[in-house]
């Protein structure tokens, strides 16, 4: 299961943010995004967790807790959306 974590605190960390859903079960990877031109966290990030049942109960348990001082937004991820080429010129 892919879940989608907002509202991260731009200090948190990929481990912070492992340990924290490593509560709940397995977690196979655990990314906090970052800006590519400065490197510093866009405040969201995604934790895959392989068993179902164990990535919904962290779902249900994680979504409006603190952490680092913000209440997270955490649901289950949606498929990434193919990005929109522009206009084809005439």
């Amino acid at each position: 299961m892919n879940i989608y974590v907002g509202n991260l605190s731009f200090k948190t960390t990929e481990a912070e943010l492992r340990q924290t859903f490593e509560a709940f079960g397995t977690v196979s990877s655990a990314s906090v995004i970052t800006d590519r031109a400065t490197g510093r966290s866009r405040g969201f990030g995604f934790v895959e967790m392989p068993n179902a049942d164990e990535g919904q109960r962290a779902v249900e348990a994680m979504n409006g807790a603190n952490l680092g001082g913000r209440d997270l937004t955490v649901n289950e991820a949606r498929p990434r959306q193919p990005r929109q080429a522009g206009s084809p010129r005439a």
